[in-house]
């Protein structure tokens, strides 16, 4: 069963040489790479050939990669904050973010300043 998208750029990515670097993508880049070449390709379609081709998944990093650590527990009430510049249509505010590193409950605010008194 062919791709319903054939085309010889596609092909050639689907069945590349071994002589050529081997260079892993995430789907959405080469989407984008192909798209310019095969403007009707949908996200699904280039999904399912590459499904069919088996190579839909990057391939596990192994060797160097350092183990996962856990988080640090924390007690309730320990907020990591976070402060961003917002532009909206009233001008420039600033968005005070705080999670709860425990309950990873959020609490949001818009400010005018950003100053000791207006954070959270």
């Amino acid at each position: 069963m062919s791709c319903p998208f054939a085309s010889a750029k596609m092909s050639l990515l689907c069945r590349a040489p071994a002589r050529l670097p081997l260079v892993w993508l995430r789907m959405d880049d080469c989407l984008y790479a192909l798209q310019a070449t095969i403007p009707h390709l949908a996200r699904s379609s280039l999904h399912r050939c590459l499904q069919r081709h088996g190579i839909s998944r990057l391939p596990e990093v192994t060797g160097d990669k350092e183990p996962q650590k856990k988080f640090k527990t924390y007690p309730i009430g320990y907020f990591h904050i976070d402060i961003a510049e917002v532009q909206t249509i009233e001008g420039k505010l600033r968005l005070f973010v705080a999670i709860d590193r425990t309950s990873k409950l959020p609490f949001v605010e818009l400010h005018r300043e950003a100053r000791k008194a207006t954070a959270p």
